[in-house]
Protein backbone atom coordinates (compact mmCIF):
# COMPACT_ATOMS: atom_id res chain seq x y z
CA UNK A 1 0.00 0.00 0.00
CA UNK A 2 1.37 3.43 -0.97
CA UNK A 3 2.43 5.95 2.01
CA UNK A 4 -0.42 8.59 2.65
CA UNK A 5 0.55 11.96 3.01
CA UNK A 6 0.77 13.59 6.75
CA UNK A 7 -2.80 14.84 7.67
CA UNK A 8 -2.99 18.62 7.25
CA UNK A 9 -3.89 21.02 10.20
CA UNK A 10 -6.50 21.64 11.71
CA UNK A 11 -7.28 18.18 13.13
CA UNK A 12 -8.21 15.37 11.13
CA UNK A 13 -11.22 14.83 13.24
CA UNK A 14 -12.72 16.98 10.32
CA UNK A 15 -14.09 15.30 7.36
CA UNK A 16 -11.56 15.42 3.94
CA UNK A 17 -13.10 16.14 1.30
CA UNK A 18 -10.48 16.05 -2.28
CA UNK A 19 -11.19 18.39 -5.37
CA UNK A 20 -9.19 16.92 -8.20
CA UNK A 21 -9.12 19.93 -10.49
CA UNK A 22 -8.98 23.45 -10.39
CA UNK A 23 -10.86 24.53 -13.74
CA UNK A 24 -14.27 26.17 -13.43
CA UNK A 25 -15.99 24.04 -11.40
CA UNK A 26 -12.89 22.88 -8.84
CA UNK A 27 -12.22 26.62 -7.59
CA UNK A 28 -16.18 27.47 -7.52
CA UNK A 29 -16.09 24.09 -5.35
CA UNK A 30 -13.37 25.01 -3.16
CA UNK A 31 -14.88 28.16 -2.54
CA UNK A 32 -17.94 26.78 -1.40
CA UNK A 33 -16.36 24.38 1.20
CA UNK A 34 -13.64 26.20 2.65
CA UNK A 35 -15.45 26.40 5.90
CA UNK A 36 -15.12 25.17 9.51
CA UNK A 37 -16.97 22.12 8.93
CA UNK A 38 -14.53 20.51 6.33
CA UNK A 39 -10.57 19.68 5.30
CA UNK A 40 -10.22 20.52 1.73
CA UNK A 41 -7.93 18.96 -0.06
CA UNK A 42 -7.26 20.66 -3.76
CA UNK A 43 -5.16 19.17 -6.19
CA UNK A 44 -3.89 20.73 -9.82
CA UNK A 45 -1.24 19.40 -12.77
CA UNK A 46 -0.61 23.03 -13.19
CA UNK A 47 -0.24 25.87 -10.61
CA UNK A 48 -2.49 28.35 -11.97
CA UNK A 49 -6.95 28.77 -13.14
CA UNK A 50 -6.89 29.55 -16.66
CA UNK A 51 -9.89 31.77 -18.51
CA UNK A 52 -10.24 28.99 -21.21
CA UNK A 53 -12.52 31.19 -23.05
CA UNK A 54 -9.64 33.35 -24.01
CA UNK A 55 -7.37 31.12 -24.54
CA UNK A 56 -7.39 31.65 -28.56
CA UNK A 57 -6.55 35.47 -27.83
CA UNK A 58 -2.93 34.21 -26.25
CA UNK A 59 -2.74 31.84 -28.93
CA UNK A 60 -2.99 34.49 -31.71
CA UNK A 61 -0.86 37.00 -30.13
CA UNK A 62 -3.91 39.47 -28.89
CA UNK A 63 -2.96 39.07 -24.96
CA UNK A 64 0.11 37.89 -23.23
CA UNK A 65 -0.82 34.27 -20.66
CA UNK A 66 -0.72 36.04 -17.60
CA UNK A 67 -4.11 38.15 -18.57
CA UNK A 68 -5.63 35.02 -18.46
CA UNK A 69 -4.99 32.93 -15.60
CA UNK A 70 -3.87 33.36 -12.27
CA UNK A 71 -2.11 31.33 -9.72
CA UNK A 72 -4.44 29.36 -7.44
CA UNK A 73 -2.57 30.21 -4.49
CA UNK A 74 -3.32 33.60 -5.36
CA UNK A 75 -7.10 33.25 -5.97
CA UNK A 76 -7.62 31.31 -3.05
CA UNK A 77 -4.98 33.14 -0.71
CA UNK A 78 -7.83 33.59 1.79
CA UNK A 79 -9.00 30.30 2.12
CA UNK A 80 -5.78 29.06 2.71
CA UNK A 81 -4.66 31.80 5.21
CA UNK A 82 -7.89 31.21 7.22
CA UNK A 83 -6.43 27.03 7.53
CA UNK A 84 -9.69 25.53 5.71
CA UNK A 85 -8.05 24.49 2.34
CA UNK A 86 -4.57 23.03 1.41
CA UNK A 87 -3.41 23.15 -2.34
CA UNK A 88 -0.89 20.32 -4.08
CA UNK A 89 0.80 20.64 -7.06
CA UNK A 90 0.65 16.78 -8.42
CA UNK A 91 -1.06 14.68 -11.20
CA UNK A 92 -3.49 12.24 -10.27
CA UNK A 93 -2.60 9.03 -11.66
CA UNK A 94 -5.37 6.65 -10.13
CA UNK A 95 -8.26 6.72 -7.59
CA UNK A 96 -9.21 3.51 -5.28
CA UNK A 97 -12.43 4.19 -5.12
CA UNK A 98 -12.76 0.96 -2.81
CA UNK A 99 -10.12 2.17 -0.37
CA UNK A 100 -11.25 5.58 -1.13
CA UNK A 101 -7.74 7.45 -1.93
CA UNK A 102 -6.46 9.17 -4.35
CA UNK A 103 -3.21 8.28 -5.78
CA UNK A 104 -0.72 10.63 -6.84
CA UNK A 105 2.40 10.68 -9.08
CA UNK A 106 5.13 10.65 -6.82
CA UNK A 107 2.93 7.07 -4.77
CA UNK A 108 1.92 9.02 -1.74
CA UNK A 109 -2.12 8.87 -1.53
CA UNK A 110 -5.03 11.52 -0.44
CA UNK A 111 -7.59 9.82 1.74
CA UNK A 112 -11.08 11.10 1.30
CA UNK A 113 -14.60 11.28 3.00
CA UNK A 114 -16.12 13.06 -0.19
CA UNK A 115 -14.49 13.34 -3.28
CA UNK A 116 -15.03 15.82 -6.04
CA UNK A 117 -13.46 15.61 -9.40
CA UNK A 118 -13.52 18.21 -11.90
CA UNK A 119 -10.32 17.24 -14.08
CA UNK A 120 -12.00 18.76 -17.38
CA UNK A 121 -11.78 17.51 -20.71
CA UNK A 122 -9.22 17.30 -23.04
CA UNK A 123 -8.50 16.78 -27.61
CA UNK A 124 -10.21 14.17 -29.45
CA UNK A 125 -9.00 12.87 -32.85
CA UNK A 126 -11.97 10.58 -33.07
CA UNK A 127 -9.68 7.70 -33.44
CA UNK A 128 -7.17 9.62 -34.77
CA UNK A 129 -4.30 10.55 -32.50
CA UNK A 130 -1.46 10.52 -35.23
CA UNK A 131 -3.26 13.98 -36.33
CA UNK A 132 -2.30 15.91 -33.29
CA UNK A 133 1.23 15.75 -34.09
CA UNK A 134 0.10 18.14 -37.55
CA UNK A 135 -3.09 19.90 -36.41
CA UNK A 136 -2.72 21.02 -32.12
CA UNK A 137 -5.95 21.61 -30.32
CA UNK A 138 -6.38 24.83 -27.90
CA UNK A 139 -6.95 24.02 -24.10
CA UNK A 140 -4.17 24.94 -22.41
CA UNK A 141 -1.34 27.40 -22.14
CA UNK A 142 0.64 25.33 -23.41
CA UNK A 143 -1.24 24.42 -26.01
CA UNK A 144 -2.03 28.10 -26.74
CA UNK A 145 1.63 29.05 -26.99
CA UNK A 146 2.88 25.67 -29.40
CA UNK A 147 -0.07 27.64 -31.68
CA UNK A 148 1.03 31.17 -31.21
CA UNK A 149 4.74 30.09 -32.28
CA UNK A 150 3.33 27.68 -35.38
CA UNK A 151 0.90 30.78 -36.14
CA UNK A 152 3.77 33.72 -36.25
CA UNK A 153 6.58 30.89 -37.64
CA UNK A 154 4.13 30.36 -40.92
CA UNK A 155 4.26 33.74 -41.87
CA UNK A 156 8.37 34.09 -41.28
CA UNK A 157 8.48 31.05 -43.37
CA UNK A 158 6.18 33.19 -45.66
CA UNK A 159 9.30 35.54 -46.01
CA UNK A 160 12.05 33.53 -45.65
CA UNK A 161 10.80 31.55 -48.79
CA UNK A 162 8.85 33.83 -50.86
CA UNK A 163 8.50 31.09 -53.60
CA UNK A 164 6.68 28.77 -51.48
CA UNK A 165 3.82 31.33 -49.88
CA UNK A 166 1.11 30.18 -50.54
CA UNK A 167 1.64 26.66 -48.40
CA UNK A 168 2.75 28.73 -45.64
CA UNK A 169 0.26 31.65 -45.79
CA UNK A 170 -2.93 29.57 -45.84
CA UNK A 171 -4.25 28.08 -42.21
CA UNK A 172 -7.06 25.85 -42.01
CA UNK A 173 -9.05 25.48 -38.83
CA UNK A 174 -10.96 22.22 -38.00
CA UNK A 175 -14.27 22.38 -36.05
CA UNK A 176 -17.05 25.29 -36.20
CA UNK A 177 -17.90 25.76 -32.99
CA UNK A 178 -16.88 28.95 -30.95
CA UNK A 179 -13.43 28.40 -30.48
CA UNK A 180 -13.17 27.52 -34.26
CA UNK A 181 -15.17 30.60 -35.37
CA UNK A 182 -13.56 32.58 -33.06
CA UNK A 183 -9.73 31.62 -34.15
CA UNK A 184 -10.91 31.57 -38.04
CA UNK A 185 -12.20 35.56 -37.66
CA UNK A 186 -9.13 36.08 -35.60
CA UNK A 187 -6.53 34.89 -37.75
CA UNK A 188 -7.98 36.70 -40.63
CA UNK A 189 -8.05 39.89 -39.28
CA UNK A 190 -4.17 39.75 -38.00
CA UNK A 191 -3.37 39.02 -41.74
CA UNK A 192 -4.94 41.63 -42.96
CA UNK A 193 -4.89 44.23 -40.44
CA UNK A 194 -2.07 43.99 -38.19
CA UNK A 195 0.72 42.48 -40.46
CA UNK A 196 0.94 43.91 -43.92
CA UNK A 197 3.08 46.65 -42.69
CA UNK A 198 5.76 44.43 -41.37
CA UNK A 199 6.81 42.37 -44.00
CA UNK A 200 8.67 42.94 -47.37
CA UNK A 201 9.00 40.19 -49.55
CA UNK A 202 4.98 38.82 -49.12
CA UNK A 203 1.66 40.43 -48.72
CA UNK A 204 -0.09 38.64 -46.10
CA UNK A 205 -3.27 40.76 -46.68
CA UNK A 206 -3.17 37.06 -49.55
CA UNK A 207 -3.03 35.40 -46.96
CA UNK A 208 -5.96 32.53 -46.53
CA UNK A 209 -8.14 31.24 -43.63
CA UNK A 210 -10.41 27.79 -44.10
CA UNK A 211 -12.81 27.07 -41.66
CA UNK A 212 -13.71 23.50 -41.87
CA UNK A 213 -17.08 21.99 -40.19
CA UNK A 214 -18.69 18.45 -40.40
CA UNK A 215 -22.21 19.33 -39.60
CA UNK A 216 -24.00 21.35 -42.44
CA UNK A 217 -23.88 24.82 -40.51
CA UNK A 218 -21.44 26.45 -38.25
CA UNK A 219 -22.31 27.09 -34.22
CA UNK A 220 -24.79 24.28 -34.31
CA UNK A 221 -25.77 24.86 -30.33
CA UNK A 222 -27.18 28.18 -31.88
CA UNK A 223 -30.09 28.28 -33.97
CA UNK A 224 -30.06 28.48 -37.83
CA UNK A 225 -30.72 32.10 -38.05
CA UNK A 226 -27.49 32.96 -35.55
CA UNK A 227 -25.72 30.06 -37.15
CA UNK A 228 -26.32 32.03 -40.99
CA UNK A 229 -25.03 35.10 -39.57
CA UNK A 230 -22.02 33.85 -37.91
CA UNK A 231 -21.14 32.44 -41.64
CA UNK A 232 -22.19 35.90 -43.37
CA UNK A 233 -19.87 37.80 -41.01
CA UNK A 234 -16.99 35.38 -41.44
CA UNK A 235 -17.08 35.64 -44.89
CA UNK A 236 -17.38 39.15 -45.30
CA UNK A 237 -14.21 39.51 -43.20
CA UNK A 238 -12.50 36.97 -45.72
CA UNK A 239 -12.81 33.76 -44.21
CA UNK A 240 -13.63 30.65 -46.41
CA UNK A 241 -16.53 28.86 -44.45
CA UNK A 242 -16.86 24.56 -46.39
CA UNK A 243 -19.67 23.09 -44.26
CA UNK A 244 -20.57 19.42 -44.38
CA UNK A 245 -16.71 18.75 -45.22
CA UNK A 246 -15.58 15.55 -43.19
CA UNK A 247 -11.57 15.45 -42.74
CA UNK A 248 -10.23 12.40 -43.85
CA UNK A 249 -6.38 12.91 -42.73
CA UNK A 250 -3.73 15.37 -41.68
CA UNK A 251 0.04 15.69 -42.66
CA UNK A 252 2.63 17.58 -42.47
CA UNK A 253 1.81 19.79 -45.40
CA UNK A 254 -1.96 19.86 -44.92
CA UNK A 255 -4.91 17.92 -44.83
CA UNK A 256 -7.85 15.80 -46.79
CA UNK A 257 -11.19 15.95 -46.34
CA UNK A 258 -14.50 14.80 -48.08
CA UNK A 259 -16.49 17.53 -49.68
CA UNK A 260 -20.09 18.23 -49.95
CA UNK A 261 -19.99 16.72 -53.27
CA UNK A 262 -18.43 13.76 -52.19
CA UNK A 263 -14.85 14.14 -53.61
CA UNK A 264 -12.10 14.24 -51.70
CA UNK A 265 -10.10 17.03 -51.72
CA UNK A 266 -6.47 18.39 -50.37
CA UNK A 267 -5.77 21.53 -48.89
CA UNK A 268 -2.06 22.64 -48.54
CA UNK A 269 -1.69 24.34 -45.53
CA UNK A 270 1.43 24.09 -43.29
CA UNK A 271 -0.79 25.57 -39.78
CA UNK A 272 -3.42 23.47 -39.20
CA UNK A 273 -5.57 24.28 -35.81
CA UNK A 274 -7.99 21.67 -34.86
CA UNK A 275 -11.26 22.71 -32.88
CA UNK A 276 -13.62 19.46 -33.34
CA UNK A 277 -14.10 17.12 -30.58
CA UNK A 278 -12.92 17.26 -26.50
CA UNK A 279 -13.04 13.82 -24.53
CA UNK A 280 -13.32 13.50 -20.78
CA UNK A 281 -10.28 13.45 -18.33
CA UNK A 282 -8.91 9.92 -18.75
CA UNK A 283 -9.48 9.81 -14.85
CA UNK A 284 -12.84 8.67 -16.49
CA UNK A 285 -11.79 5.25 -17.51
CA UNK A 286 -10.39 4.74 -13.86
CA UNK A 287 -13.80 5.97 -12.11
CA UNK A 288 -15.49 3.79 -14.53
CA UNK A 289 -13.18 0.74 -13.36
CA UNK A 290 -13.97 1.17 -9.85
CA UNK A 291 -17.45 2.01 -9.91
CA UNK A 292 -19.11 0.22 -12.48
CA UNK A 293 -20.76 2.90 -14.54
CA UNK A 294 -20.71 3.24 -18.07
CA UNK A 295 -18.99 5.85 -19.81
CA UNK A 296 -20.81 7.48 -22.95
CA UNK A 297 -19.05 8.30 -26.23
CA UNK A 298 -17.02 11.05 -24.84
CA UNK A 299 -15.87 9.26 -22.46
CA UNK A 300 -17.73 11.18 -19.39
CA UNK A 301 -19.11 10.03 -16.36
CA UNK A 302 -22.88 9.46 -16.26
CA UNK A 303 -23.67 11.25 -12.84
CA UNK A 304 -27.20 11.22 -10.62
CA UNK A 305 -29.43 13.89 -10.24
CA UNK A 306 -27.38 15.22 -7.25
CA UNK A 307 -24.09 14.98 -9.47
CA UNK A 308 -22.68 11.99 -7.70
CA UNK A 309 -22.36 8.61 -8.94
CA UNK A 310 -24.99 5.86 -8.18
CA UNK A 311 -23.82 3.85 -5.57
CA UNK A 312 -21.50 6.44 -4.71
CA UNK A 313 -22.96 8.91 -3.36
CA UNK A 314 -19.38 10.12 -1.59
CA UNK A 315 -18.05 10.78 -5.61
CA UNK A 316 -19.47 13.81 -7.47
CA UNK A 317 -18.42 14.23 -11.45
CA UNK A 318 -18.57 18.14 -12.82
CA UNK A 319 -17.97 20.24 -15.70
CA UNK A 320 -16.52 18.56 -19.13
CA UNK A 321 -15.99 15.18 -17.18
CA UNK A 322 -19.80 14.60 -16.00
CA UNK A 323 -22.65 13.21 -18.45
CA UNK A 324 -25.08 15.42 -16.72
CA UNK A 325 -29.17 16.41 -16.51
CA UNK A 326 -30.68 19.62 -15.47
CA UNK A 327 -33.72 18.93 -13.67
CA UNK A 328 -36.31 21.09 -13.55
CA UNK A 329 -37.08 23.35 -10.43
CA UNK A 330 -39.45 21.99 -7.33
CA UNK A 331 -43.03 23.01 -8.50
CA UNK A 332 -41.95 23.34 -12.55
CA UNK A 333 -43.00 20.73 -15.26
CA UNK A 334 -40.43 18.84 -17.70
CA UNK A 335 -38.30 16.20 -18.58
CA UNK A 336 -34.50 16.29 -17.43
CA UNK A 337 -32.33 17.69 -20.52
CA UNK A 338 -28.54 17.38 -20.94
CA UNK A 339 -26.25 19.84 -19.24
CA UNK A 340 -24.26 21.79 -22.23
CA UNK A 341 -19.88 21.81 -21.81
CA UNK A 342 -19.67 25.23 -20.89
CA UNK A 343 -18.01 27.38 -18.67
CA UNK A 344 -20.64 28.96 -16.37
CA UNK A 345 -22.45 25.18 -16.03
CA UNK A 346 -18.93 23.50 -14.77
CA UNK A 347 -19.37 26.79 -12.26
CA UNK A 348 -22.68 26.19 -11.07
CA UNK A 349 -21.94 22.32 -11.19
CA UNK A 350 -19.43 22.90 -8.73
CA UNK A 351 -21.38 25.24 -6.20
CA UNK A 352 -24.20 22.50 -6.47
CA UNK A 353 -21.92 19.81 -5.80
CA UNK A 354 -20.74 21.37 -2.32
CA UNK A 355 -23.67 22.27 -1.55
CA UNK A 356 -24.50 19.02 -1.64
CA UNK A 357 -21.50 17.57 0.55
CA UNK A 358 -22.34 19.80 3.23
CA UNK A 359 -25.81 18.89 3.29
CA UNK A 360 -25.26 15.27 3.61
CA UNK A 361 -22.97 16.10 6.83
CA UNK A 362 -25.68 18.01 8.26
CA UNK A 363 -27.85 14.89 7.76
CA UNK A 364 -30.07 16.57 5.17
CA UNK A 365 -31.59 15.05 1.65
CA UNK A 366 -29.45 16.35 -1.14
CA UNK A 367 -31.23 18.14 -4.30
CA UNK A 368 -31.48 17.79 -7.94
CA UNK A 369 -29.08 19.85 -10.04
CA UNK A 370 -30.38 22.62 -12.08
CA UNK A 371 -28.77 24.45 -14.53
CA UNK A 372 -29.71 28.16 -15.10
CA UNK A 373 -29.12 28.67 -18.74
CA UNK A 374 -27.63 32.39 -19.32
CA UNK A 375 -26.88 32.18 -22.92
CA UNK A 376 -24.06 31.77 -25.31
CA UNK A 377 -21.65 34.63 -26.89
CA UNK A 378 -18.91 33.74 -29.85
CA UNK A 379 -17.00 36.66 -31.27
CA UNK A 380 -15.88 36.42 -34.81
CA UNK A 381 -14.12 39.18 -35.12
CA UNK A 382 -13.83 42.96 -35.14
CA UNK A 383 -17.04 44.21 -34.17
CA UNK A 384 -18.47 40.77 -35.07
CA UNK A 385 -20.13 38.76 -32.58
CA UNK A 386 -23.46 36.66 -32.22
CA UNK A 387 -25.14 36.48 -28.71
CA UNK A 388 -28.02 34.20 -27.68
CA UNK A 389 -29.08 35.54 -24.06
CA UNK A 390 -30.87 35.04 -21.51
CA UNK A 391 -31.95 38.72 -19.79
CA UNK A 392 -34.19 39.42 -17.04
CA UNK A 393 -37.70 40.45 -17.25
CA UNK A 394 -37.04 40.71 -21.08
CA UNK A 395 -36.30 36.95 -22.17
CA UNK A 396 -34.55 35.32 -24.77
CA UNK A 397 -32.89 37.47 -27.23
CA UNK A 398 -30.26 37.12 -30.29
CA UNK A 399 -28.47 39.27 -32.02
CA UNK A 400 -25.70 40.12 -33.68
CA UNK A 401 -23.08 42.21 -35.41
CA UNK A 402 -21.69 44.87 -32.89
CA UNK A 403 -24.14 45.36 -30.47
CA UNK A 404 -22.91 41.10 -29.87
CA UNK A 405 -19.56 42.21 -29.86
CA UNK A 406 -19.80 45.16 -27.30
CA UNK A 407 -21.52 42.72 -25.36
CA UNK A 408 -19.24 39.88 -25.84
CA UNK A 409 -16.73 41.95 -24.69
CA UNK A 410 -18.61 43.66 -21.05
CA UNK A 411 -19.19 39.64 -20.37
CA UNK A 412 -15.57 38.24 -20.63
CA UNK A 413 -13.84 40.93 -18.78
CA UNK A 414 -16.53 40.87 -16.25
CA UNK A 415 -16.04 37.36 -15.35
CA UNK A 416 -12.13 37.52 -15.47
CA UNK A 417 -10.21 37.13 -12.00
CA UNK A 418 -9.35 40.00 -10.49
CA UNK A 419 -9.01 44.02 -10.98
CA UNK A 420 -5.77 43.53 -12.43
CA UNK A 421 -6.37 41.06 -15.40
CA UNK A 422 -9.93 42.80 -16.01
CA UNK A 423 -7.58 46.49 -16.62
CA UNK A 424 -5.22 44.06 -18.25
CA UNK A 425 -7.53 43.41 -21.06
CA UNK A 426 -9.59 46.31 -21.39
CA UNK A 427 -5.79 48.14 -21.86
CA UNK A 428 -4.90 45.33 -24.35
CA UNK A 429 -8.65 45.44 -26.60
CA UNK A 430 -8.56 48.75 -26.65
CA UNK A 431 -4.98 49.14 -27.96
CA UNK A 432 -5.92 46.77 -30.27
CA UNK A 433 -9.30 48.36 -31.41
CA UNK A 434 -7.37 51.44 -32.26
CA UNK A 435 -4.33 50.41 -33.76
CA UNK A 436 -4.98 46.93 -34.98
CA UNK A 437 -1.60 45.83 -33.19
CA UNK A 438 -1.24 42.57 -31.20
CA UNK A 439 1.59 43.12 -28.41
CA UNK A 440 2.09 39.61 -27.49
CA UNK A 441 3.94 38.52 -30.75
CA UNK A 442 6.38 36.23 -29.67
CA UNK A 443 7.92 33.23 -30.19
CA UNK A 444 9.33 31.01 -27.36
CA UNK A 445 10.92 28.19 -28.86
CA UNK A 446 13.55 25.82 -27.16
CA UNK A 447 16.15 25.53 -29.19
CA UNK A 448 17.13 21.55 -30.89
CA UNK A 449 20.50 20.19 -30.12
CA UNK A 450 22.74 20.87 -33.78
CA UNK A 451 22.22 17.71 -35.58
CA UNK A 452 25.68 15.85 -37.25
CA UNK A 453 26.74 16.99 -40.39
CA UNK A 454 26.06 14.12 -42.20
CA UNK A 455 21.96 14.99 -40.90
CA UNK A 456 21.42 18.29 -42.37
CA UNK A 457 19.65 18.31 -45.19
CA UNK A 458 20.82 19.58 -48.59
CA UNK A 459 19.43 22.86 -50.22
CA UNK A 460 17.20 20.96 -52.30
CA UNK A 461 15.08 19.71 -49.81
CA UNK A 462 12.15 20.21 -49.17
CA UNK A 463 10.67 19.68 -45.34
CA UNK A 464 7.61 17.76 -44.88
CA UNK A 465 6.87 17.05 -48.26
CA UNK A 466 4.75 13.93 -48.49
CA UNK A 467 5.77 11.62 -51.22
CA UNK A 468 4.01 8.81 -52.99
CA UNK A 469 0.54 10.00 -52.03
CA UNK A 470 -2.63 8.78 -54.00
CA UNK A 471 -4.13 11.22 -56.34
CA UNK A 472 -6.77 13.44 -55.13
CA UNK A 473 -8.40 16.99 -55.93
CA UNK A 474 -6.12 19.54 -54.83
CA UNK A 475 -7.22 23.15 -54.80
CA UNK A 476 -6.02 25.49 -57.49
CA UNK A 477 -3.10 27.58 -55.52
CA UNK A 478 -3.71 31.16 -55.83
CA UNK A 479 -1.09 32.60 -57.93
CA UNK A 480 -0.68 35.48 -55.17
CA UNK A 481 2.35 37.32 -56.13
CA UNK A 482 4.75 38.34 -53.23
CA UNK A 483 4.94 42.02 -52.41
CA UNK A 484 6.98 44.19 -54.49
CA UNK A 485 10.14 45.85 -52.51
Amino acid sequence: MPPTLPPPTPPPSKPRVVIIGCGFGGLEAARELACDHVEVTLVDRTNHHLFQPLLYQVATAGMSAPAISAPIRHVLREQIRRGHLTVLLATVTGIDVAARLVRLDDGTALPYEHLIVAAGSGHSYFGHDEWAEHAPGLKTLADAMELRNRVLKAFEQAERYPERHEEWLTFAVIGGGPTGVEMAGTLIEVARHTLPDQFRRVDTRQARVVLIEGSPRLLSAYGEELSEKARAQLQRLGVEVRTGCRVTDIHARGLRYLGEDGREHELVSRTVVWAAGVAASPLGKVLAEGTGVTLDRAGRVPVGPDLSIEGHPEISVIGDMAAALSHPRPGQRGEPVPVPGVSPAAKQMGRHAAACILRRLRGEPTRPFHYVDYGSLATIGRKAAVADVEFPLLGRRRFSGYAAWLFWLFVHIWFLIGFRHRLAAMTDWAWSYVTFERNARVMIEREPPPAPAEQQPGPSATPGWDIGRPAVAQEAPRQAAPRPH
